[in-house]
This record gives structure tokens, sequence and C-alpha cells, in this order.
């Protein structure tokens, strides 16, 4: 039973931590619900449950939940802004557009605004497709009181996120010239691919120096960006990577990460700048997390 119970669970974890990351915007604290699931999964009777993959995925959510009020209060006393954990992310999650979308830095924010239970079942419906019964089994509440939640987030969501799905070349060639135009100081190079109500959002977590609030409007943040690069621009470098499913540039000081920068497109333009400095939340940008909506299982 121990060993059925383990494969089960390997199969499902990358699932598992996928649910757990899009609730929590922490890889640390989806790894702890990993363990947590486990914990619970471990003293099941498989014989009893009729659909593993469900199964699994309400305990996970549970616990997600639970994690994602304490990290509320957390976040209270955070220093400075907060921002989602970045994640160093394989190449083909960029192949499966919706779990790419859901997982971008962008849309992690936007489900920052909604509340825990309307965060879950967002999540639960629109990106793993879980039913409607299955999601109020899972957050203890009526199939008819979901629907009205499911309704209620997709009104907020939709208000939010970017007016489309922007594809990973139109980012990386935003990019591209939002790179060249930092690491030459060309202002006007630079305001041209900077929507005129960009912000610019940086996360240092109280142990690297970052920008206290955001900062908006396209003027404003080209001369911060060029300034601070002139000022390290001897011993800094820009190099693309994947991060969160998306192109993303990572800012090495003297050889060392220092910042991963992920961004927001609208109309082409980028809207959005999120800097995260906090060293506590680059832990992972040393290897690829493999992020998913499905199952595998052994062969």
């Amino acid at each position: 039973m121990a060993d059925r119970a383990t494969e089960e669970f390997v199969a499902h974890r990358n699932l598992l931590f996928t649910v757990a990351y899009e609730l929590l915007g922490s890889a640390a604290d989806a790894e702890d619900v990993l363990q947590e699931t486990w914990l619970r999964w471990a003293g099941v009777d498989l014989d009893e449950v009729r659909d593993r993959r469900a199964y699994l995925v309400r305990i996970a959510t549970r616990q997600a939940l639970s994690r994602l009020r304490a990290l509320g209060r957390r976040k209270e006393s955070y220093v400075g802004s907060w921002l989602p954990e970045p994640l160093l992310t394989a190449p083909d999650v960029a192949d499966d557009v919706a779990l790419a979308d859901s997982v971008s830095m962008a849309m992690l924010l936007v489900l920052e605004t909604l509340a825990p239970t309307e965060r879950a079942v967002f999540v639960l419906r629109e990106v793993f497709d879980v039913d409607y019964d299955e999601i109020a089994e899972t957050v203890d509440k009526s199939p008819a009181a979901v629907r009205q939640i499911a309704h209620r987030a997709r009104a907020h969501v939709a208000a939010r996120r970017p007016r489309r799905t922007v594809s990973a070349a139109e980012t990386r060639d935003a990019l591209g010239a939002f790179r060249r135009a930092v690491e030459t100081g060309d202002l006007r190079a630079l305001l041209a691919v900077l929507a005129e109500d960009v912000v610019l959002v940086g996360d240092g977590g109280g142990i690297k120096q970052a920008i206290p609030r955001p900062v908006a409007g396209a003027d404003k943040v080209a001369r911060l960006l060029a300034g601070g690069w002139g000022r390290v621009a001897g011993s800094a470098s820009m190099e693309p990577a994947q991060v969160n499913g998306y192109p993303a540039l990572v800012v090495r000081l003297d050889g060392e990460l220092d910042t991963v920068v992920a961004v927001r497109l609208d109309g082409g333009r980028i809207s959005g700048l999120y800097a995260v400095r906090n060293p506590e939340k680059l832990s992972r940008m040393d290897r690829e997390t493999t992020l998913s909506r499905r199952a595998t299982m052994p062969r």
C-alpha cells in the first residue's frame, strides 16, 4: 500500500506543486504544502479513493488555503513591496499557453487581489478544470455558491489582467529592446518600449536595497533605470532567462545573481516591471522548476 501511495503522489507531485504555487506565489510555501499533503495522503486507504487526482488536489488546496491566510498576515509586516517568488521554468511550460499565463508574474499579482477562497475557486476552475462539485467540497461551499464565486472572480481577473495573452516572442522582443535601451542609457529608446502608465515594483524584502514603493510613469521609470544602471554598469550584466513561463531578465553583479526582472505587456509595450532582489526568493533560480497541469504516470 505504501508503494502505491508513493507512486501516486510522485506522479501528481508537479501538478500539486503548481496548484500550491499558484495559490501562494511562494515556492517555499508550496513545498511545505506538498509535505503536509504527503503526510495526509500516506494515511489514506487508496481502495476507498475513486478519483486520486481530485483527492490529492483537494488535500493540497486545503493546506494551501490555510497557509495563504497565514501568509496574508505575514505580508502585512513585509518590508517594502511584496512580489511572488520567481521560478526558472523549463521551455515546455511556455508550450502550454494557459499554464504559462496562469503562472506569469503579472497574473500572480492579479490573483493576489482576490480573497483566498476566490483565488482557490478561480485557479481550480480556470486553470485546472476541476468541476464545481469537487471545488465545492474542497472549499466547504455549496456548488451554487462556488459558481457565483467563480463568476465574480472571473470578472475581477478580467478587469485587471492584460487585455490579451501575450506570446513569448512578443515578450522576448520587448525585453530585448528594453535591455538594449538600459545598457546604452538611451532614454528615447527606453521611453519607446515603456507604456505611459508603466509601474516599476521592487522587492528587496528588507534584505537588499529596493525602491520602497512602486514608481509610476514612463519618464520617472526610464530615468530611474538609466541612472541606476549607469552606477553599476561596470560590474553588472543582464541576460535572458525563462521565468514563470515567459522570457525575463536576470541581472548579475560581479557575476552573482542579484535581481530577476519580469514584465507585463499591454499593447506591445511594457506596462509592468517587477524586480525581485530579495535573496530568499531567488534560491530556486539555479535550477529549473517543473510546472504541470497534469499527472505524470509512471511507465
